[in-house]
């Protein structure tokens, strides 16, 4: 047996659909000892093989297959040089195409020569711009199948070969030729009929739809830069007692390094000195920080919230946490099967069966009637009546309009590839923390100690803890100053390490933090019944105390979006079993769940266990969408069979979903798989339409009883339905909302926080 390496990255190119990267997959995969993934959203291929190959060796395969091969460059250069290669096609043949499809459609435009200058204007859109048309069909003729691409390029070809013939052997050519409409089925001589408005007019609709997609797929590879971005640049490094600010990379395992109030943590490792709360929603979706102490270990960029720490390094570089989650990304993105085009999956059929038929129909005129020019006639009639004008707008225009409409709603579709998954998604798999919740801390309740004032003490409290950098100690200084409005001022302000902090306002001297920090005492029993319960909610609490007595308990927590209820009842009426998945506690988790209705709940899960979630519930069968914001959700987001991110959120999670929720409303998931749905509807319809003119109208072209005139006129009435049909997409309405289900001062943040009285 082979020795078999990590692998290597190869950037691919010429891959027009899923069924190429298909294609290259299975080459690369015929050599013994590899094993290949290919990526066609990221137009890579990850492949491991064994010792005795080289990069050359598997360069060679995908060529032979058609396709070229290169080891990745150290930008993404060579991505940006062939999006703007095809931004260039798509608007120099837009400039082009439209004078000659505007002088074919409206007879009064027919000025004298107006045919040889559409010929001048057309010839360099068919020849130049609808290149990589021409390209796509050849490799596919050398791989004996047919794609969308295929269709195209025989079409547009055939059209323009035409044309040539009209124009130069027939009567097309003459001055004064205009064309004219005769609806009669009987044999013509079609030595008259050109058809560059055709060709010009397929290849720059299909450029301009290549174009958008293609640059919606680049943004699929940001994912994992901005993952790695969010890593410290540089650190401070200690160094005999001293600190010495240096680049990350010349941090090695062992190293001491200082992290101050406010900065990212550098790398994982184990804290030796210093005592802080440290923010790891990037990692975990908690929303509340963690406590660490000497011996407590802390993840690479992560956030240090509180005091100053030393830090000692355990696992830099490719090791860390940060690194293991882009790997992650970078399997899921690989290993998530691209759905292929339907265009491409009728073509596939529809192509031989044109191909076959222009090929009986020439030799049957031939034998027939003896006439080559008829019969040369009758059998480009049947290509040119298959080449795909409302096929190839099908799928483009609906997408257009749909997304158009989206964007109008705050949802952002990325390709039509994503379409395909939301009419099969069953279950809907949901973030807690930034999705379902607001992703912050707030006051939730304030429980009183017998005859003290409730006002009273959340004043003199979020005095105290407005002087605080802390999150707990933020969400009770914002409470009490929405109650309030101003706060008293607070003199001797400390922090007492790992306790909490203390203050003298209006001559009280004041303390805040965990019980231990009010002394020795145990908290009265309403006190601690209150902490009690809070802590099986997941709710985190601190104890309020002055002159020596325990005077309340308040508690924070990550409060629910005013409208996630609603929205977890629309997405069951649309047929969808929601699960919660949360890196935050079961408590907390289970406390939510109940509060919007989701029976089934998956807590404390990190990111990789998030991705064996969605994995697992795919093996059951299940078509997953999931929902999430964070860095910690963006494997599953691109694993999942629809991944939806919101764009409230980090841009990894962003850029590894399938649809963007620019709303930081639940709700907006609802309405992207009901937009999506309703898009692929309108796609489909439209290819249905396009095809059946087809398949109608080729009998006509091989009884030769096709006038061209008719074949332009049902071409254009087909191309009318499409977008006619597409543009009903404009009238999507979101659900309309409860009436005053929201509470009107909420906003995204929590309810005002409970105020107890006194237990008796």
């Amino acid at each position: 047996m082979h020795d078999t390496n990590d692998g290597i990255e190869l950037t691919i190119g010429g891959m027009t659909c899923a069924a190429c990267a298909s294609r290259v997959e299975k080459r690369l995969n015929r050599l013994e000892g590899v094993t290949a993934t290919v990526n066609y959203a990221t137009a890579t291929a990850r492949v491991a093989f064994p010792g005795d190959l080289t990069s050359d060796d598997l360069i060679a395969q995908v060529e032979k297959a058609g396709y070229t091969a290169t080891l990745p460059e150290p930008a993404d250069s060579q991505g940006d040089t062939a999006e703007k290669t095809l931004r260039n096609r798509a608007f120099a043949s837009l400039v082009l195409s439209v004078p000659v499809i505007a002088a074919a459609m409206l007879p009064a435009l027919q000025f004298p020569y107006w045919q040889w200058v559409s010929l001048a204007l057309a010839t360099p859109v068919v020849v130049w711009a609808a290149l990589p048309f021409h390209r796509a069909a050849w490799h596919n003729l050398k791989l004996g199948t047919a794609t969308m691409d295929t269709l195209v390029s025989l079409g547009t070809s055939a059209a323009f070969a035409w044309s040539l013939y009209a124009l130069f052997f027939g009567t097309a050519g003459e001055v004064g030729v205009t064309h004219s409409f005769t609806f009669t089925l009987a044999p013509t001589d079609a030595s008259g009929a050109i058809y560059l408005e055709v060709a010009a007019g397929v290849t720059t609709f299909l450029l301009l739809g290549r174009y958008f997609e293609a640059r919606s797929k680049r943004r699929a590879g940001a994912a994992l830069r901005a993952l790695l971005e969010l890593g410290a640049k540089d650190v401070a490094l200690l160094h005999q007692g001293r600190e010495e600010r240096v680049p990350i990379e010349r941090l090695t395992e062992g190293d001491l390094f200082v992290v101050r109030p406010g900065e990212k943590i550098a790398t994982d490792g184990v804290v030796t000195a210093g005592t802080s709360a440290v923010d790891t929603s990037m990692l975990t979706g908690e929303s509340i920080p963690v406590e660490v102490e000497p011996g407590s270990t802390v993840a690479g960029a992560t956030v240090n919230v509180g005091g100053r720490l030393t830090v000692r390094a355990t696992r830099v570089g490719s090791d860390t946490q940060l690194s293991q989650l882009a790997k992650l990304v970078t399997e899921a993105q690989n290993g998530k099967a691209q759905a292929q085009r339907l265009a491409d999956r009728i073509s596939a059929v529809f192509v031989p069966i044109v191909i076959a038929l222009a090929v009986a129909t020439f030799a049957v005129w031939l034998v027939g009637n003896g006439s080559v020019a008829m019969a040369f006639t009758a059998a480009v009639a049947v290509l040119i009546i298959a080449c795909p004008c409302a096929l190839g707008l099908a799928t483009p225009m609906a997408l257009l309009v749909g997304t158009g409409r989206g964007a109008q709603l705050g949802i952002v579709i990325k390709g039509p590839e994503v379409l395909e998954s939301t009419r099969r998604v069953d279950t809907v798999v949901l973030d807690k923390t930034g999705t379902v919740t607001s992703g912050k801390m707030t006051l939730a309740e304030v429980v009183t100690a017998e005859n003290e004032d409730t006002a009273e003490v959340l004043r003199l409290a979020g005095a105290v803890e407005n002087a605080s950098e802390h999150p707990v100690a933020r969400a009770i200084a914002t409470g009490a100053t929405r109650r309030f409005g101003h706060l008293p001022d607070v003199s001797d302000f400390s922090n007492v390490e790992g306790l909490g902090v203390r203050g003298v306002v209006e001559g009280h001297t004041v303390l805040v933090g965990r019980p231990a920090l009010l002394g020795s005492q145990p908290l009265p029993s309403p006190l601690a019944d209150a902490m009690e319960r809070a802590h099986l909610q997941g709710r985190t609490c601190v104890a309020v105390g002055w002159d020596g007595q325990a005077r309340a308990v308040l508690s924070v927590t990550d409060a629910i979006k005013p409208t996630s209820v609603q929205a977890i009842r629309q997405l069951r009426d649309l047929g969808l079993t929601p699960v919660l998945l949360t890196g935050d506690s079961a408590a907390a988790a289970h406390t939510v769940a109940a509060e919007v209705g989701i029976e089934e709940v998956i807590a404390e899960a990190m990111p990789e266990d998030k991705l064996d979630v969605v994995e697992r519930l795919r093996a059951q069968g299940r078509t997953v969408a999931m929902v999430g914001d964070g860095v910690n959700d963006a494997a599953a987001l691109a694993r999942a069979d629809l991944g939806l991110a919101m764009g409230t959120g980090t841009d990894v999670a962003i850029e590894a979903g399938d649809l963007t929720l620019v709303r930081g409303d639940l709700r907006a998931a609802v309405d992207a798989i009901r937009l999506s749905r309703r898009t692929l509807a309108t796609i489909k319809v439209n290819l249905f339409w396009a095809l059946a003119y087809n398949v109608a109208a080729l009998p006509l072209a091989a009884a030769g009883l096709l006038n061209p005139m008719i074949a332009g006129a049902a071409m254009a009435f087909s191309s009318v339905f499409v977008v006619s049909n597409s543009l009903r997409l404009r009238r999507f309405a979101p659900l309309a909302g409860d009436g005053g289900a929201a509470p009107a001062t909420a906003g995204a943040d929590a309810p005002a926080a409970r105020l107890h009285a006194p237990a008796q």
